[in-house]
């Protein structure tokens, strides 16, 4: 039985969720607001753990996306999956950045939902895994299909790329959008190195408080900090003799930064509380979703940390760039898919591939992996078809191509789009001052911002 916490403001849909996962066992608290799950969640000594956050994306104070960024700064590392009624995947990808498991859509299939929940609960702690090492307390990796290279050119290029360089000690960054595989690439070069007989601990940046990072990374000494009760091996000492891959690096804060570019220059760490240094023997490999070259000049990120860092750099191609690669990434997803959820699904439909080949996949491999396991799922016969597909997919592939410059909809929507930006700009983004000066509410406002992305 798990112990959950649904936020969902729909007090029909909550109760005819909350009564059917009861009923397969498992334990729900329910809240319509993110102050109700706030309340829920307590708080310092009345802390209350739960083994899985189900958030509605829309919430009447808010959004989850911004409660989960804000549950991972403080810490909180529960399992946690969005449920959203919009269907675009982009909302989807930027929950997964900053720390969701997984997202599900409306209205929701019992079938896929008790599969969503199963896969966060055998997830558990989401911030670091590891090769096992008997001087740190982390976590194995469940064994899995090799990972498939791809035949196009742009995918040869890449994988001569971590052939060549595997077998140095060189640092690497890894560069590429969200979901498209990097921490796989990482795992190559590892498996490929000298190193590979050693551990391969990683670590997703974004999911570490600013409090916590340099704890993580460098460990500490009992008292160090208030919550400290016992010497803590950081991940710099579990990774000795093989790899650290850091995920999503630019999410670092700058302390931490500095304390990092010393670990890389010297070979030394120092945990929190201590004062005796300790050598470690690590390969590192960073990865991100953004320029650090851009942030560093923004002064977000520091330069001779990047320059340190970017010794070999490896730029990972989205989906949409590696059309010849789709039906291999395809198979190998299905035949992953029947693994794990022990189906016989032999192959997809051509209307389901001719979707798939005309679809944009802004979630890349991760979302090509959780598109074919839904569709798996809920395939009956040994060949998928569409009425298992995403509502958006399909309207991707309905929506008629248009000739360039030709689509009204679209010129006026980017004219309203740079209006709103305008405008946010010189209010310096108080949103009730753009809100008055557009001459639209607050509300519509904000879905004008989440619709338009912007930041």
């Amino acid at each position: 039985m798990a112990n959950l916490l649904l936020v969902e403001d729909d007090t029909t849909f909550s109760k005819l969720l909350s009564n059917f996962l009861g009923k397969h066992g498992h334990q729900v608290q329910v809240c319509s607001s993110i102050r109700e799950a706030r309340e829920a969640l307590g708080s310092g000594e009345k802390q209350v753990s739960y083994d899985v956050l189900m958030l509605d994306y829309r919430l009447p104070d808010g959004n989850s996306i911004d409660f989960l960024k804000t549950l991972r700064s403080e810490g909180n590392r529960t399992a946690a999956f969005i449920m959203t009624s919009f269907h675009d995947v982009r909302t989807a990808v930027t929950a997964m950045q900053i720390g969701a498991f997984d997202y599900i859509t409306k209205p929701v299939n019992p079938e896929e939902l008790l599969m969503v929940l199963r896969e966060a609960l055998s997830k558990g702690d989401i911030t670091v895994t590891a090769v096992p090492r008997s001087k740190a307390n982390v976590k194995a990796e469940k064994p899995s299909l090799d990972f498939i290279e791809g035949k196009s050119k742009i995918s040869k290029q890449l994988y001569e790329y971590v052939r060549l360089v595997s077998p140095t000690d060189m640092s690497v960054i890894i560069q590429g959008e969200s979901g498209t595989g990097k921490e796989h690439v990482a795992k190559s070069i590892h498996r490929l190195s000298k190193r590979s007989s050693g551990p391969f601990v990683a670590i997703d940046c974004g999911s570490l408080s600013k409090e916590l990072a340099a704890s993580e990374l460098f460990g500490h000494k009992k008292g160090a900090f208030t919550g400290a009760l016992q010497d803590k091996i950081g991940q710099f000492e579990a990774a000795d003799g093989g790899t650290l891959f850091l995920d999503e690096i630019g999410n670092l804060g700058y302390d931490v930064q500095i304390k990092l570019l010393r670990a890389l220059q010297e070979r030394i760490i120092v945990p929190i509380g201590s004062t005796q240094p300790v050598r470690v023997d690590v390969r590192l490999i960073a990865a991100t979703n953004e320029d650090l070259m851009t942030s560093a000049a923004k002064g977000d990120f520091r330069e001779d940390l990047y320059h340190r860092l970017n010794e070999f750099k490896i730029e990972v191609p989205p989906l949409r760039k590696r059309g010849e690669d789709l039906e291999i990434f395809v198979q190998y997803f299905v035949d992953k898919a029947n693994q794990e959820l022990e189906r016989n699904v032999r192959e997809l439909s051509k209307e389901v591939m001719d979707v798939f080949r005309k679809y944009d996949w802004p979630g890349n491999l991760r979302e090509l992996n959780n598109v074919i396991k839904r569709l798996v799922l809920l395939s009956k016969e040994e060949v998928a078809t569409l009425s298992a597909l995403p509502a958006e997919m399909i309207t991707a592939m309905e929506d008629p191509q248009k000739p360039a410059g030709s689509d009204l909809k679209a010129i006026q929507e980017s004219h309203e789009k740079e209006m709103i930006e305008k405008v946010l700009q010189e209010v310096r983004y108080n949103k009730s001052k753009a809100a008055k000066l557009l001459n639209i509410d607050r509300k519509t406002l904000y879905y004008k911002i989440e619709k338009y992305h912007i930041e």
